[in-house]
């Protein structure tokens, strides 16, 4: 639970902006989505191989560069 306490100087608009990055970086919201609803063991495994692939497909993605011209391994251009 996120809790701020407000100072007798402080606009409401500060505070209730403090309190939102509060709660971001808690990941409130993301937790309340993700328990939204139920989902079966096999969705969520299937979720969780999805993401992973995201994941690495991500980070190879910015491994390679970007430069790179030549043809790919197994890749007949003209053929």
């Amino acid at each position: 639970m996120a809790f701020i306490n407000v100072n007798n100087n402080e606009s409401i608009e500060s505070a209730l902006r403090r309190f939102k990055r509060k709660v971001i970086s808690e990941e409130i919201i993301k937790d309340l989505k993700k328990h939204a609803h139920f989902i079966p063991p096999g969705q969520k495994a299937k979720l969780k191989s999805v993401n992973a692939r995201k994941r690495n497909r991500r980070r190879f993605r910015q491994q390679r560069p970007m430069g790179n011209n030549s043809p790919r391994p197994g890749y007949n251009s003209g053929r």
